[in-house]
């Protein structure tokens, strides 16, 4: 059934309220008459009954003469609703329009513009079962008890359904908060605890400080028995971790992450960070990463807990990258945030950006730099479907504002962040946000106010149009491919957007204003040209053997090298592949494959470029060599092809073989080494490498016979665990040691070398027990389900439980929400078949829009099958011959 809100759209009729009378407002947006400038919270949850009530008290701003208060309330009952005037204490009549989540609030009588006015309700609702608005969470102690706490996600619109509230980011306030708890627990918020008070029958209340003004997707307040471990900043900034008492051991690192990172954005925005602490609290049941709260981040438990014995080298790296980028939210999107949604990249892209920009500086030696060109290959990945959107986009309705949390707010925010630094200069670039941050403090803010503080720093005697040219990268989706064309000296530029389509009238109409960087064998100088219209020429002081576009992938396009530009290109790959810089390798091995899907290079040009990765050392191109390669036999595994696929993963294994090789079985080296080695050694033992198998085998039952106590080298742990998964034995040996675990990087290890496991009944076992969520946390659900999609074993199982689970899934994770769409694209974009494609059509087909069958990634998953499907018609035949001309050159070789 259609809901009454769509009906709506289509005849524009009088909304009606819950009790049958007219509902006087009749947009989603709330009208800009009323503004709250002060609410006053007292909320007492029930942490036995799994319920909550409060009061409320908010001061209003009327802005303009008006007979009704429009706010927002979600799934709760308001009783006692009054309007506190000049003249006295009047009833307020209340009328609900739930779908919109909207409560009107009518006095008998007009507030008047520019008198101020309180209103006051009280409330009750339950804890939500879901992640999201005030939930509830629990775990379990070693002893086996269950305990319970509660948490709050407000971000995007989930504050009302925690109290009723104006929930829009430009509706910003201060708020006072008191909590009513038992003496059993704690309760921590944005600000500090002024005092306590007791209340009769036993009960406390907590008493916090008035925040500065802010958003309400921002506000927070968690009721447990969680303990912490504190420290001051050099700024004198009280900084705080909580968890659960059994996992206190694990917070030192990210105290130490935290008062260091804190330090550093104080100094680099040259803003002081305006409270008094900031808490990081770990949640044990939490549905993204983390939350950047102001003065109360929320995190899951894997994303801030480490054991300097048990965790590895990419541990360390994500939980500063997540540490990094809510600190940095503190001001770009809590101090300083966009006026609404359309433009949420001006506070994810930012995080996501300054996470490279602050570690680089504060922790050299994670070598983050390694790993940035990956998120921009992230981005590009959705970004070349026509299902793709601009940065800043239209959006309206909560599940739309929910699809902005994806790998275009984030990662090519943070992509066009760093070629605009690129192009300016970091220090005429860091200027500017800093001028930005302290003109637009506790505001709201759009696109072009950003630009504009950009304008004028550059310090170039020509005054650039920072906003022209970004325009073109934030109000039109997708990216420019750029066709490099040389002819002795001259050099033929133009530019297409880049598009995995059949229909070419979808790539008309894109022009984007591009940095563009370059530079060639004769000389290491990287020269710069600003390509404005679709054709250009460019000259060079003299002929060269070469010329690379693009420079470590700065700039967010892709190249095209067009006549002989491929061959020139792998010439220098064989003969001297150190010339060129680990960033443009691996942007050459990523643009290369990426044509062959448009048709602009053939598969065999490809794959003669991919021979080089023999000698390849460094982590990123090996990745993106990984990266391009493994997908391929992927898509075979899902169809009947075991010769083609065996051939595919036989070359693969043949290529990295050596570097293979001289991969020990320790955890020595610096970080990106380390996760190089994890990588590789997990590689070799999935793919039946057999040097890999007889060592992690012999490892695995060295470390069984010790019932886990022995210790392994961490790098390698998941080499050995995916080994002895493959057993019914060795199966529940693990899971034996993840039940009782409570060092969260060891957890998630033996959970992802479970699902690696060829034994079905085991998969389906997993994926039900992560939807029960006693053993396993549903939080964990999707990871789960995806691998075992991904798994040769597992996928049709996987699709099947998509399917069945389809409408408890979507209740627990929101609808737009982004782990629905990984759930998505992680269990669907592998087929390349005509019948799966129709499968799959048929499954979404059938949903309303009430259980997503507006969703984009819906989209995006028919748009990837289709792509895999032409690329299978017109690349099978060609890879086959590839392979058997290669494996006959091999053989010749030899003799």
């Amino acid at each position: 059934a259609l809901s009454s809100s769509y009906s709506l759209c289509q005849t524009k009729s009088v909304p009606i309220a819950t009790n049958g009378q007219p509902f006087p407002w009749d947009r989603m947006r709330l009208p800009k008459t009323v503004f709250p400038l002060h609410y006053d919270l007292t909320i007492h949850p029930n942490l036995t009954t799994l319920d909550f009530s409060g009061v409320a008290r908010i001061q209003l701003d009327v802005r303009e003469d008006t007979n009704t208060i429009v706010l927002h309330a979600k799934q709760m009952q308001v009783s006692n609703v009054l309007l506190l005037a000049p003249e006295g204490v009047r009833p307020l009549q209340v009328l609900e329009y739930p779908q919109f989540h909207q409560l009107a609030l009518r006095p008998d009588s007009v507030l008047t513009k520019g008198r101020r006015y309180e209103v006051h309700l009280e409330f009750a609702a339950n804890l939500s079962d879901s992640f999201h608005g005030f939930y509830k969470s629990s775990y379990r102690t070693k002893s086996g008890e269950v305990r319970v706490l509660a948490s709050t996600q407000f971000e995007a619109t989930f504050a009302r359904a925690a109290f009723p509230c104006f929930d829009e980011p430009a509706f910003k306030a201060n708020f006072t908060i008191r909590i009513i708890r038992e003496p059993r627990h704690i309760s921590i918020s944005n600000m500090p605890k002024l005092k306590t008070v007791e209340l009769p029958g036993g009960l406390l209340e907590d008493h916090f400080d008035t925040t500065v003004k802010m958003s309400t997707y921002l506000l927070a307040y968690i009721v447990s028995d969680f303990v912490s471990v504190s420290r001051t900043t050099q700024h004198g900034v009280n900084i705080s971790i909580y968890a659960v008492p059994e996992k206190i051991d694990q917070t030192a690192y990210a105290l130490d992450a935290a008062v260091k990172l804190l330090d550093f954005y104080d100094d680099y925005f040259d803003i002081p960070y305006p409270l008094p602490k900031q808490d990081l609290a770990a949640i044990p049941d939490f549905q993204s990463g983390a939350m950047e709260n102001w003065g109360l981040t929320t995190y899951r438990e894997t994303g801030l807990l480490f054991d300097p014995d048990k965790s590895s080298a990419s541990d360390k790296l994500g939980i500063t990258k997540v540490i990094a980028h809510e600190l940095a939210h503190q001001w770009f999107g809590n101090l300083v945030t966009m006026e609404w949604w359309n433009d949420l990249w001006l506070n994810e892209g930012f995080a996501k950006f300054m996470e490279f920009i602050s570690l680089d500086i504060t922790y050299p030696e994670l070598h983050v730099d390694d790993f940035f060109l990956g998120k921009c290959f992230e981005a590009m990945e959705v970004d070349s479907l026509s299902s793709s959107h601009p940065v800043s986009t239209h959006v309206e309705n909560p599940t739309q504002i929910q699809e902005m949390f994806d790998d275009v707010s984030y990662d090519k925010g943070a992509c066009i962040l760093n070629m605009l630094r690129d192009f300016l200069t970091p220090e005429a670039f860091e200027i500017g946000i800093i001028r930005y941050l302290k003109r637009y403090s506790y505001q709201n803010t759009v696109n072009s106010h950003l630009w504009e503080s950009l304008t004028d720093v550059s310090g170039l005697c020509v005054s650039l149009d920072v906003r022209a040219i970004m325009d073109t990268w934030t109000l039109q989706e997708g990216f420019p491919l750029v066709t490099v064309e040389v002819r002795g000296r001259e050099v033929r530029l133009s530019q297409e957007r880049y598009l995995k389509t059949d229909d070419p009238s979808l790539i008309e109409g894109f022009l984007w204003q591009i940095p563009l960087t370059y530079m060639t064998s004769a000389s290491s100088t990287i020269h710069r040209f600003l390509l404005k219209t679709k054709t250009d020429v460019l000259y060079l002081p003299e002929e060269v053997d070469w010329v690379k576009f693009n420079v470590d992938m700065s700039g967010y396009y892709m190249v095209h090298y067009a006549g002989e530009g491929w061959n020139s290109i792998i010439k220098v790959l064989q003969h001297n592949h150190t010339a060129l810089t680990s960033n443009d390798r691996a942007s050459l091995i990523q643009n290369v494959f990426q044509l062959v899907s448009v048709g602009k290079v053939r598969l065999d040009t490809a794959l003669e470029l991919s021979l080089y990765l023999s000698k390849e050392t460094e982590i990123m191109a090996v990745t993106q060599g990984f990266g391009e390669l493994v997908p391929l036999y992927k898509l075979m595994e899902k169809r009947d092809m075991a010769a083609l696929e065996n051939q595919m993963k036989g070359y693969i294994v043949e290529l990295f073989r050596g570097l293979i090789d001289r991969q020990e079985w320790t955890d020595s080296g610096s970080v990106s080494e380390r996760v190089l080695r994890s990588y590789l050694l997990l590689f070799g033992c999935v793919r039946n490498y057999p040097p890999c198998v007889a060592k992690a085998t012999q490892l695995f039952n060295q470390w069984k016979d010790s019932d886990g106590t022995m210790s392994l080298p961490v790098d390698i742990t998941m080499a050995v665990f995916v080994i002895g998964a493959r057993t019914p034995e060795g199966w529940d040996f693990l899971f034996e040691k993840y039940r009782h675990s409570f060092q969260m990087s060891v957890k998630s290890r033996l959970k992802s070398a479970m699902g690696v496991t060829p034994l079905k009944d085991k998969l389906k076992w997993m994926m039900e027990q992560s939807l029960s969520g006693e053993i396993m946390k549903t939080q964990d659900l999707p990871d789960v389900v995806v691998a075992v999609s991904r798994n040769p074993h597992g996928y049709k199982l996987a699709w099947d439980f998509l399917r069945a689970n389809w409408h408890t899934m979507i209740k627990k994770f929101d609808l737009g929400s982004h782990t629905i769409s990984y759930l998505v694209n992680g269990v669907t974009n592998q087929y390349s078949t005509r019948e799966m494609l129709d499968e799959v059509k048929s499954f979404f087909g059938s949903l309303t829009e009430e259980t997503g069958s507006e969703l984009r990634c819906i989209r995006q998953t028919y748009e990837t099958i289709e792509d895999n499907i032409r690329w299978m018609d017109t690349n099978l035949p060609l890879l086959q011959a590839w392979l058997d001309k290669r494996s006959r050159r091999a053989v010749h070789e030899d003799l």
